[in-house]
């Protein structure tokens, strides 16, 4: 590493001459970036080296987390405070005038997630790193991401997130490890002895080319790998004066959709080409991870049949199940395992994470879809099939309608839940809640064909990024307090405690609080001209649009708060900022009007004088890590208020509690478990249960339409978005009007008096400074247990069979 401050001057100062032919008085933030990420990069490249040619040549079993998303963030800090050299670079580099907070906001955020899911995927990645675990991430090297979100009058426009314009200064791109994909063509048998295999030909080949980025612990020299795939076209040489006209638009038709495979995260599968794209780009990241994986592995020279001892493959959520018939195609058809062996091989290396119970997140793919697209591939899964319902049959003969229920193929689709159920050796959902739903209503056929393989694993964040990186005030002085211990044993939040009653904590908690809530309340000025009131509350509602998550529920709330004091001019509330941030998918139109109306109120409200600055509205467009990272440490309520029994998890609500934000909620996810660690009375809890959630969906619902006409509250708010309050010309809102008053889904309504009582008691002990500091620091105190260290211990010791490789340290 860097030896000290004036080595590391002259080093920089170098590099940027010769990178960027410019002085220190003439280089931008830009290329101070460039410049000292390539020297980080460097600097960790020989534990990177180090930690490969370990895991290479010792017997260390390695697991591998195939996930179409990874939500990194920003990396430059993170590797800064990973490596322990974060301060010593911000010395150096404040002596030659450049800021490196300045420096390290030039990084743009990867475009390789959209949500909980890709964010969970990378902090698993740190806490792999950190824990000393031979552990890598494979997936997709998207060229634009999701995609960049723009607002225009108050509607959601996507534009292509341009990501990568500068380059990546982290990966590396290894062109001899490139393999190549198959795409439609035939199967053909081929008898050899007594034994028929078969061959894919006349396909249509994609070249997986790879892009790693090192992963860094902290403080222990480990640095493993995350593995990302660019599609590329596999035509090398050809003669151009020969093609003919025809062949020529052939070739580039392929090569764009080629190139296609690699461009977007999550295609809009609305039509049957984007369908299409999204089945590609599923099978191509997991076809191109495991020969790669299946190549190292045979790099040791034993037999195929041992892979299970040296490997784990998960699989986050459905969209990697393929990697259960690939690894059967590559273990018969490449290496001459028969159906028995592979099978066995199979369903002891591929284990399985559920993240929901949505029906549009369960995969369902057509047949007349896949079976073209992957033919040998769709040959594989009906074979899983016909066997797995043979094996129904021999337990339960004559039971039609069960094995059809359970059928991995059935009614024209082939159920990707269910094949990742019967090829996965462990099932998990994540949290206590959700688990317990699918062992016991989405999953429960399953469940008691196979109850050992169900099992839970409450999520976690990363508490070194989500406190320690992401809010350095709270983190010193949760240091001063307690000690440094709990940066790598985040049990030792715990130990905080015992201070909750201490005055002199809680005042320094509560300056921190208000620093934070300063510097982004001047953030929103700079950046979007509306002024705030940092003395006001702060309640944050970020994640993705969606209904089931409600920020329906959040505006109408604050729908109610302004007529009250339209009605009572004269009354004084404690102010209250209310920020929103997220993306709607593309063609997901309901929660694109969502997006208009919150920006449709905070117009109305913002510019209201009458109501003297008491409520402020405010909405982060292009929300993403970053934004997520300045916000969590400034909020005072953290909003998550999804409908009981939808949420599987949260991960947002841990990162809030770990920064000292107090929970409003439902009782969903890990939220349950959050108020099992902390007290119900150190939260704010409402709403539907989850049983009664489930009882009104087992019963057609209930009548949204009676609430309506029972609560003068909800009538006044809904009538607003039809009677041209908002926009004149009554067209814009009316469907969310119509979703709600003929059937409300996600009970809205029905929890609308409840989440308003709730939000009542927010605003009384708000009031009760001392009292409402000695909640935040018990959130914090026993946030611990929600670090996704603890989480990827569990992973490792009860589902990936991993020990950590301390040895890394001291070779």
């Amino acid at each position: 590493m860097f030896k000290n401050k004036h080595r590391f001057k002259e080093m920089f100062v170098s590099r940027l001459e010769t990178m960027h032919g410019k002085s220190v008085e003439e280089a931008t933030l830009t290329d101070c970036y460039a410049t000292l990420g390539s020297m980080v990069r460097e600097q960790l490249s020989k534990d990177w080296i180090r930690t490969n040619d370990f895991y290479r040549d010792e017997p260390t079993k390695q697991v591998y987390y195939l996930s179409m998303e990874f939500l990194l963030g920003k990396l430059l800090k993170t590797n800064l405070v990973n490596l322990g050299i974060r301060d010593l670079c911000e010395k150096g580099l404040g002596d030659l005038g450049i800021d490196l907070e300045a420096v390290e906001l030039q990084e743009p955020d990867a475009g390789l997630g959209n949500g909980g899911l890709g964010r969970l995927a990378a902090d698993f990645m740190d806490s792999l790193a950190s824990l000393q675990l031979p552990g890598h991430g494979c997936g997709i090297r998207y060229k634009y991401g999701l995609f960049e979100q723009k607002i225009v009058d108050g509607y959601q426009v996507e534009v292509p997130d341009y990501w990568l314009r500068e380059g990546n200064v982290w990966e590396v791109r290894k062109s001899d490890k490139a393999v190549e994909v198959p795409f439609y063509g035939e199967v053909i048998s081929v008898t050899e002895g007594d034994r028929i295999r078969y061959e894919h030909v006349n396909y249509e080949p994609v070249l997986a080319v790879p892009y790693d980025i090192p992963m860094v612990g902290y403080e222990n020299r480990t640095v493993n790998s995350l593995r990302l795939w660019s599609a590329e076209s596999a035509i090398k040489d050809f003669d151009f004066n020969q093609l003919h006209h025809k062949n020529y638009h052939r070739i580039i038709e392929y090569k764009r959709n080629t190139e296609a495979i690699s461009e977007f995260l999550y295609p809009d599968d609305s039509t049957i080409e984007g369908k299409m794209l999204r089945l590609k780009q599923q099978y191509f990241m997991v076809s191109a991870s495991l020969q790669s994986i299946l190549c190292r592995f045979k790099r040791k020279n034993i037999p195929i049949t041992d892979l299970p001892n040296e490997v784990a493959i998960h699989t986050n959520d459905t969209h990697p199940v393929l990697a259960i018939p690939e690894l059967m195609r590559l273990l018969m058809d490449k290496e001459g395992l028969g159906w028995d062996e592979a099978w066995d091989v199979t369903t002891r290396t591929i284990s399985y994470t559920n993240h929901t119970i949505m029906v549009e997140a369960l995969e369902k793919w057509p047949i007349d879809l896949m079976q073209p697209l992957l033919p040998r591939i769709y040959m594989i899964i009906n074979e899983i099939n016909e066997r797995f319902c043979q094996q129904l049959w021999d337990r339960h003969p004559g039971e039609w309608a069960l094995i059809e229920r359970m059928a991995i193929i059935s009614h024209g689709y082939v159920n990707m839940a269910h094949l990742a159920v019967v090829g996965s050796y462990s099932v998990n959902g994540v949290s206590k809640l959700h688990s317990n739903i699918l062992k016991n209503e989405l999953l429960s056929l399953f469940y008691k064909e196979e109850p050992y393989k169900f099992n839970n694993k409450t999520n976690g964040i990363t508490h070194r990024r989500w406190l320690l990186t992401a809010n350095p005030l709270l983190s010193k002085t949760i240091t001063e307090a307690i000690g440094p211990a709990w940066i790598e044993s985040p049990e030792e939040l715990e130990r905080l405690a015992k201070y909750a009653d201490d005055v002199s904590l809680q005042n320094e908690f509560a300056q921190v609080k208000q620093k934070n809530k300063n510097m982004l309340a001047k953030k929103i000025w700079n950046d979007y001209g509306i002024k705030v009131d940092p003395a006001s509350i702060f309640d944050v509602h970020i994640k993705r649009m969606h209904a089931y998550k409600r920020q329906l529920l959040n505006v109408f709330h604050i729908l109610d708060l302004y007529r009250v004091l339209k009605d009572n001019p004269n009354l004084s509330i404690v102010p209250r900022t209310f920020l929103f941030g997220g993306k709607a998918a593309p063609s997901y139109h309901l929660a694109k009007s969502v997006v208009k109306l919150i920006h449709t109120v905070a117009q109305t409200i913002n510019s209201d004088t009458t109501i003297r600055d008491q409520l402020k509205v405010v909405f982060i467009p292009n929300y993403g890590v970053t934004h997520s990272e300045q916000i969590v440490p400034a909020a005072d309520v953290s909003e998550q208020i999804s409908t009981a029994s939808k949420e599987a998890s949260g991960t947002g609500n841990m990162k809030f509690m770990m920064n000292g934000a107090l929970t409003i909620g439902t009782y969903d996810g890990a939220n349950i478990e959050m108020a099992e660690a902390v007290g119900e009375e150190n939260m704010f809890l409402f709403g539907l249960r989850p049983d009664e959630v489930i009882h009104y969906y087992e019963h057609g619902g209930y009548h949204a339409r009676e609430m309506y006409n029972q609560d003068p509250r909800l009538k006044h708010i809904l009538d607003q978005l039809v009677n041209g309050t908002f926009v004149k010309e009554d067209v814009d809102f009316k469907s969310i009007y119509y979703s709600l008053i003929d059937y409300d889904e996600f009970f809205v309504l029905k929890d609308f008096a409840s989440y308003v009582d709730a939000q009542h008691e927010v605003t009384r002990q708000f009031h009760h400074r001392s009292e409402w500091v000695r909640k935040c620091i018990l959130n914090v105190a026993h946030s611990g247990v929600f670090s996704s260290d603890r989480t990827i211990q569990q992973y490792a010791k009860d589902v990936w069979r991993l020990t950590p490789v301390a040895k890394l340290n001291h070779k």
